[in-house]
């Protein structure tokens, strides 16, 4: 294929794979935690990193991974502690991110400015060598944790005070996931953008929840999505010449509107199933008892 042929392809197809495989993995535990706008708010921290980056002329993906991290885990140090206020305080923490990013970007040499955007809004071609490297390593830790640590997550975002009792840190559970969380919108905000990764966190869940309910299922088909819309909407970047987090993010969205859809007839179907499994004859009277995984939760 010609778009093979060039290497800042290679490099915006290979981050491009990895962002798909990370945002839905680890989005599907802020879905079920109820955070599903966390991301959104670790971007414009992140940003503090960027512009810190810029600053020092050190590297900007390390620097927001930095920056992030210390943030995602202030978030959760307001979550246990400020009952009261803690929605103020986790608005200034973002909108001083966002703030102190482009006060910084401003300070520093003279082109940054222009960078911003790809940082921003995600940019091809200005995937580096350097960016994946970087990419490669934090989506390694991010695929470790949330795979291999499946089952204790999960059980930490269904139910934070049964999963206590039966002997599971939840407060470091609930930290490694934010930290998480922090690693993945700097492994997205090269291709994505900063303020569009949250939507690829969340949307390839809700997705794959309109056609399953058990966990396993939701988390390979919300991989499966989050990598088929970052490849398509990289390779249409490239042919059209528009934004690839923007494309990226429409394609998300257009799967979600498309398996809601489709899962439309096959939910009546499946009342129809149960109707006529009961014996009752009139399909609309129907109830289907909700599943342990229900109020937007998934089940095991």
């Amino acid at each position: 294929m010609e778009i093979l042929d060039y290497a800042f392809m290679q490099r915006a197809l290979l981050a491009a794979v990895l962002v798909g495989v990370t945002a839905p993995a680890v989005g599907i535990y802020l879905v079920q935690r109820r955070q599903a706008l966390m991301g959104d708010g670790i971007g414009h921290v992140a940003m503090t990193g960027v512009g810190l980056g810029f600053l020092l002329s050190w590297s900007p993906v390390w620097m927001a991974t930095l920056v992030s991290v210390l943030g995602a885990i202030l978030m959760e140090l307001i979550r246990w502690y400020g009952r009261t206020r803690g929605d103020i305080a986790l608005a200034m923490l973002f909108y001083g991110g966002m703030a102190g990013g482009v006060m910084l970007i401003n300070l520093a040499p003279t082109g940054s400015n222009a960078n911003l955007t790809t940082y921003l809004f995600g940019s091809l071609s200005t995937v580096s060598k350097s960016d994946v490297t970087a990419i490669c390593l934090l989506a390694a830790f991010v695929v470790l944790v949330t795979v291999g640590l499946r089952r204790q997550l999960f059980a930490v975002s269904q139910d934070e005070e049964f999963a206590r009792v039966t002997g599971l840190p939840v407060r470091a559970l609930n930290l490694l996931t934010a930290v998480t969380a922090a690693v993945t919108v700097t492994v997205a905000m090269r291709v994505v953008g900063l303020l569009l990764v949250s939507a690829l966190m969340v949307v390839p869940v809700a997705a794959a929840q309109q056609l399953s309910r058990s966990f396993a299922a939701t988390f390979a088909i919300a991989v499966a999505i989050g990598v088929t819309v970052t490849i398509s909407g990289t390779v249409t970047s490239y042919y059209q010449d528009v934004p690839p987090g923007a494309t990226i993010v429409l394609l998300t969205i257009g799967a979600f509107i498309l398996l809601t859809a489709l899962a439309t007839p096959l939910a009546r179907r499946r009342a129809r199933a149960v109707a006529a499994a009961q014996g009752d004859g009139d399909p609309a009277e129907c109830v289907i008892p909700p599943s342990r995984g229900s109020g937007g939760k998934v089940g095991v």
